[in-house]
């Protein structure tokens, strides 16, 4: 947003792309939680805020697929970098996003985690062969904004649909909304929460909550006179929620991940207490949206 010169608050950006919202848990409740599911609806919904993204997608279960993916994203990426046009990829190192900036004739010059000061070149033909095996690509450019109320209303539309239709926006072994509270009580209650998982689960929906709570309070201002006190109501809601989540946080640190956490009943007793609250909290929240979607 910055480099793209569009004045969006972090707030309005998680908010207005429905991820705020979002809430997706394994059952062993493995890291893999807060990027495993079908973000579509994201990319889509960037359009009200002012961008567009357009991508290229293989897998490596279609070995044809994946080389004609791979020739695909090199030439997206040569285009947009030519042009000007910021890109990220997936899993161009560990499983995560990473920024490309440049390209020569061998790769992608890329940043992003565990090389934040840069890296390159990234083999374009290595692109997606990976133990995941999942090729992403994606270039994002200015496009014109919508209005307040539909980015509020879209956005919230989709955060309902999210966290009850389970089946449209996730896969097999993972739960959304409110069953995903119950799947990240049950693995940490039963002793099957990975470390790792635990730890970076609750640093991203902690996150996310945040920026719910943010969301909504900036569009309570941007919308003076449309649903003000449920929007005001709403954005409590999250804050409790993001309130529980750094309870949750604070005893099971991302920077400080130790298996022995696990044994300790005091500390999981208490997790799972403000996991339940979060839950109780969320769910009067999501009441509260759907409130608000039918008052505008």
């Amino acid at each position: 947003m910055d480099f793209l010169k569009l004045e969006v608050s972090d707030g309005w950006l998680y908010g207005g792309t429905g991820h705020a919202f979002v809430l997706n848990i394994h059952d062993d409740l493995g890291p893999s939680g807060p990027t495993a599911w079908k973000a579509g609806p994201v990319f889509r919904l960037g359009r009200n805020l002012g961008y567009k993204v357009q991508g290229v997608q293989a897998f490596k279960s279609d070995p044809a697929g994946l080389a004609e993916g791979q020739q695909q994203a090199w030439s997206l990426v040569r285009d947009a970098i030519d042009d000007g046009i910021p890109c990220f990829g997936w899993e161009m190192e560990v499983p995560e996003y990473y920024v490309v900036y440049g390209y020569d004739e061998a790769g992608y010059c890329i940043s992003g985690p565990g090389c934040n000061e840069g890296r390159g070149p990234k083999p374009w033909t290595e692109l997606g062969d990976t133990g995941i095996g999942v090729l992403e690509m994606y270039r994002l450019q200015q496009g014109p904004a919508a209005e307040d109320e539909q980015v509020l209303k879209e956005a919230l539309a989709f955060a309902l649909e999210h966290a009850t239709d389970t089946h449209k926006w996730v896969f097999p072994d993972y739960h959304a909304g409110l069953a995903g509270y119950e799947a990240w009580i049950d693995a940490l209650q039963n002793g099957r929460a990975d470390a790792m998982g635990m730890a970076y689960n609750t640093a991203v929906w902690k996150e996310c909550r945040g920026f719910a709570a943010q969301f909504l309070q900036e569009a309570r201002e941007r919308l003076s006179g449309h649903a003000d006190d449920l929007l005001a109501k709403a954005a409590g809601r999250y804050q409790t929620v993001f309130d529980h989540l750094t309870t949750v946080a604070d005893l099971f640190p991302f920077h400080g991940i130790d298996p022995r956490h696990f044994k300790d009943g005091d500390r999981v007793n208490t997790a799972i207490r403000a996991l339940r609250d979060a839950k109780t909290a969320e769910t009067k929240g999501l009441e509260c949206l759907r409130a608000i979607v039918a008052a505008l």
